[in-house]
């Protein structure tokens, strides 16, 4: 039974079986598309998986060793470079926000603050509204950052601003203002030599991304894709990076998304929006039956 048959030249039928599926193959299958598979996310994990994440990434990026004199030389580097080709707009721009004291105060916040409340304010917004591609993409995040540790170890690099013989201003320093972890009172309780990516630039992407991509309201979809052209502004600004630092960023966020379309096989913003607890396919619309007659 399940065998078919076929005629040889000579005319005999021979029997030809049917390869047996092995229901291990099966099993593990099964077992990938359910873990590949969209689900409700849970507060409490998430909550949790978010505090220890922060708290891994700080405690690597800092440990890594700063390597003042390699990170000068690489500055140095990227900074001949960028006058070598005729794109080093960076101290021409800090330079002249500087001079006008409300917005270059008003970008040290910017700097020291939005990186996070908007990066979270994203997530929540996921969380709630869109449970399906929670997971998705909060992977490109978590992704981008993971690699771009890998970065900080590899190719450290100083921040304009605490180059030598260079006439870029520290603009925290400068105002006194609480706008920087690596200048003033905090500066070591961070690695002052991790500019290269600028997660900044990786994460204000992101969210720009994630807002342009599931808002419904136009002129939010629109302060989406300004948020991360400000950030660039305000980290070349403030001199806590050279705008190549930018692209770092965004080649991170690439891999990071590359990885999440590899592992759900759609883009994060193509999954559905809802789905059960336990995965799978979208929620069901429930419609009223039909009176009977």
């Amino acid at each position: 039974m399940g065998d078919t048959t076929v005629t040889t030249l000579e005319g005999r039928e021979q029997a030809v079986p049917h390869p047996v599926a092995d229901p291990a193959d099966g099993v593990e299958r099964g077992r990938l598309r359910r873990l590949r598979a969209p689900r409700r996310p849970r507060l409490w994990f998430e909550i949790l998986l978010i505090a220890v994440s922060y708290w891994t990434y700080s405690l690597i990026r800092n440990a890594v060793p700063e390597q003042k004199a390699e990170a000068l030389r690489n500055a140095d580097r990227i900074w001949e470079l960028e006058q070598r080709f005729g794109i080093a707009v960076e101290q021409a721009v800090n330079h002249a926000v500087n001079s006008v004291t409300w917005l270059v105060v008003g970008m040290n916040y910017y700097y020291a603050t939005l990186h996070f409340v908007v990066t979270l304010g994203v997530l929540v917004w996921l969380y709630r509204s869109h449970p399906g591609r929670y997971a998705a993409t909060r992977l490109v995040l978590f992704t981008t950052t993971g690699i771009a540790l890998v970065g900080y170890y590899l190719y450290p690099l100083a921040p304009p601003r605490l180059m030598s013989g260079q006439d870029f201003v520290d603009t925290v320093m400068v105002h006194q203002t609480w706008g920087s972890m690596a200048s003033g009172d905090l500066k070591n309780m961070s690695n002052q030599y991790a500019a290269m990516p600028s997660m900044h630039i990786g994460w204000s992407v992101w969210c720009g991304l994630t807002i342009f991509a599931l808002a419904t309201v136009p002129w939010v979809r629109v302060l989406g894709l300004v948020y991360p052209a400000g950030t660039l502004v305000v980290i070349v600004a403030t001199a806590n990076h050279f705008w190549l630092d930018a692209v770092g960023g965004v080649l991170c966020l690439a891999f990071g998304y590359g990885v999440a379309l590899l592992w759900y096989g759609s883009p994060p913003h193509a999954l559905p929006r809802l789905v059960p607890d336990g995965g799978g396919s979208p929620l069901p619309v429930h419609r009223p039956r039909p009176a009977r007659d």
